[in-house]
């Protein structure tokens, strides 16, 4: 009963903060028009633009829509839940007839917009749009997969890779609705007495334009004077100063202009969006309540029709096998496939320290003689590495002998690796783990120093991945340093990155900006200290942290031109977008889905124990006969491989020859924690 007690406790703690009154929708009457406010309790509010709820613009120039008309609504109606508010926009050659429809679902305010071209002929260098207002300045700004507060630390480590945001007049945030894992746009006022948060959540959707048949709405904010505005425009695109440009590349964008469409006579076109507005306790904190809004709207749960638990597990071992490699002197995964490279590699992209864990877990489900001895010759070779004052080198050259590049991030993954390992190990009488535990004990010494030592003060979340593996240290070997150096880990992270003014970033070797891995690296941590130590804190901050973890996963199923991915009738929900600098889609979120499913288990939260299982098994989608699948899956118009010449053929390619071995073992790795939990997906 205690610890019921405690959990339901927490539960409400966590929630507190994020969930305030609800808000109203109140529509007034001056003179003969109607003017929309959107407010929980009159102290913050998104409201209808003074010149007019609707804005259309006429003309396209200088890159960008221009002639804007603006109109009101001149009618008000009711019908069941439903207010109806009616009116008319002129243009050239008749009127665009504008209906909006309002009504309160699951505590956020919907809306269908109806635009209806009456005029007897087409109209071109139309831009039609959704406009609300937020008042406050300089307000931070969260848009899923894209924008974290601004990027400040992607915007300092290369200004060019990455979209940056500071709400100052004239700065316009506005991208493609594809590029949204959850489609919705966010800000926040988290200083001052009143802290609050605003989003505009759509129904994507695509537009008829004949200049470009992949032609969708666009979503984001724009800053001015005293105020923010929350807008969907129906094509145009900017950031970062640049109008009509799309991020395209790693490095640099690509221009994508010429956005406006053409109105065909009797042509509707509707836009459905939702708006949300209100009170937060904390700074940080306003973005927590639309990923469940998100996750709510868009119910990514079903799965069906997506690879069963037991077939992705199967072909991953069976691929696993094949980068097997035992020679004279070392045995272990080769990172790559033979005719790249031969390297055998620990943490981060290499993962070859992993299936030493798995496999013991899962060995039941493969039937193999040969398993424990790849378990236990692959350990043992990486459990050689040298541990010295910088740590352990992570990479082993196949070809010279040698080993390299020690990383904080490569390095405490393979060290949670090996203490899982161990942890299995123990109960196993046919595997022996004197020399793994020597190594993971050398290595969290390496560790526990450093973050004890006064001045300890890393660059980036990356030394968050130290926090779960020195905790399960720490009960493996009975040692207080190590819990010691676990909890002030977890405290510093906690006071760097809960009020957002540094989001978690920098968990990744290949972009140094805000990412979803060093969101990773702080929710296992947390979680890990959270169960180590039962203090309900830890678990507020590993909410924080899982909820950024979770903007980055789909939660719809985003339709694809012909292409690779559209060959199979791809389902995009449950993939994770890489960071805002590597804009596609690929499967590391499977890796902590048992971490999520973990905080549906103590949060009580069926919505993440069933996006948990989605995450996991959508992410089997693609995988060829021999168990193979490429990274890099391109749902927006983004890629990093293969010819990149034209932004318009970038949407729906698949880079399929890149392969690193992590693509197999997190699947395997995940399938181990949640068999250990006694949950088969």
């Amino acid at each position: 009963m205690k610890s019921k007690i405690t959990v339901c406790t927490a539960l409400v703690l966590l929630w507190c903060s994020v969930i305030r009154a609800q808000p109203a929708l109140d529509i007034v009457k001056t003179g003969d028009i109607y003017s929309v406010r959107i407010s929980p309790d009159h102290t913050c509010s998104a409201y209808s633009p003074e010149e007019g709820l609707w804005s259309v613009a006429t003309e396209w120039k200088d890159d960008w829509p221009a002639g804007w008309l603006h109109s009101s609504p001149g009618k008000l109606e009711e019908a069941g839940s439903w207010k109806i508010l009616t009116g008319t926009v002129s243009l050239r050659g008749g009127s665009l007839n504008i209906r909006d429809s309002y009504r309160t679902e699951s505590g956020i305010i919907k809306c269908i917009r109806r635009f209806e071209w009456t005029g007897t002929s087409s109209v071109d260098s139309i831009t039609l749009s959704v406009r609300w207002k937020v008042g406050g300045s300089s307000l931070q700004v969260f848009l899923p997969g894209i924008i974290y507060y601004g990027n400040p630390s992607g915007e300092k480590s290369n200004p060019q890779r990455v979209p940056w945001y500071h709400g100052a007049p004239g700065e316009i945030a506005l991208f493609e609705e594809h590029r949204y894992p959850m489609p919705f746009a966010c800000l926040e006022s988290g200083k001052g007495n009143i802290k609050f948060g605003a989003a505009i959540h759509s129904l994507p959707s695509m537009l008829k334009d004949g200049k470009n048949p992949d032609r969708w709405w666009s979503m984001g904010t724009e800053a001015f004077e005293g105020y923010s505005e929350l807008q969907l425009l129906s094509g145009p695109l900017a950031y970062n100063g640049q109008k009509s440009y799309a991020k395209a590349l790693a490095g640099k964008p690509m221009k994508y202009g010429d956005t406006y469409i053409t109105l065909e006579p009797g042509q509707i076109i509707e836009k459905t969006f939702w708006i949300d507005i209100g009170r937060i306790d904390k700074e940080g904190t306003a973005f927590q309540k639309q990923i469940h809004n998100s996750i709510s709207l868009f119910k990514p749960f079903y799965a069906d029709d997506l690879p069963a638990y037991e077939e992705i597990i199967k072909s991953k071992y069976n691929f696993a096998k094949s980068r097997w490699t035992e020679r004279e002197g070392f045995a272990g995964f080769n990172k790559y496939p033979s005719d790249v490279a031969s390297r055998i590699v620990m943490g981060w992209a290499g993962q070859c320290e992993s299936p030493g864990y798995a496999f013991q877990v899962l060995k039941d489900n493969f039937n193999d003689p040969g398993l424990f001895k790849m378990v236990q010759l692959s350990l043992d070779f990486l459990a050689s590495s040298p541990v010295g004052r910088e740590g352990f080198p992570v990479s082993f050259d196949m070809k010279t002998g040698q080993w390299s590049a020690p990383d904080h991030v490569s390095m405490g993954q393979a060290m949670y690796n090996f203490a899982k390992a161990i942890e299995a190990g123990r109960k196993n009488k046919a595997l022996k783990t004197e020399n793994w535990e020597t190594f993971l004990k050398l290595a969290s010494d390496f560790a526990a120093e450093r973050i004890l030592t006064e001045d300890w003060y890393p660059k980036s979340t990356a030394e968050g991945f130290y926090i779960a593996p020195l905790s399960l240290a720490s009960q493996l070997f009975r040692s207080d340093l190590y819990r010691k150096a676990a909890i002030k880990a977890a405290d510093h992270y906690a006071s760097r990155h809960l009020t957002m003014e540094e989001p978690y970033w920098g968990g990744t070797l290949d972009a140094s900006c805000e990412d979803k891995e060093g969101a990773w690296a702080a929710f296992q941590g947390f979680l890990a200290v959270y169960e180590l130590t039962g203090n309900k804190s830890y678990l507020e901050y590993a909410r924080h942290a899982c909820d950024v973890c979770l903007s980055y996963t789909v939660v719809w199923d985003i339709p694809l031109p012909p292409g690779r991915l559209s060959d199979h009738f791809f389902k995009s929900r449950g993939w994770t977008v890489v960071s805002p600098q590597n804009q596609h889609i690929d499967v590391y979120g499977v890796f902590y889905t048992p971490e999520i499913y973990r905080m549906g288990l103590i949060l009580n939260d069926e919505n993440l124990k069933r996006l948990a299982i989605v995450m996991f098994r959508s992410c089997g989608q693609i995988t060829d006969p021999y168990g193979s699948q490429g990274e890099q899956l391109q749902q927006t118009n983004y890629a990093q491989r293969g010819d990149m010449s034209d932004v318009y053929k970038l949407r729906g390619g698949y880079a399929e020859r890149w392969t690193v071995f992590w693509i197999t073992t997190h699947f395997l790795n995940a399938a181990a924690r949640f068999e250990e939990m006694g949950v088969i997906l």
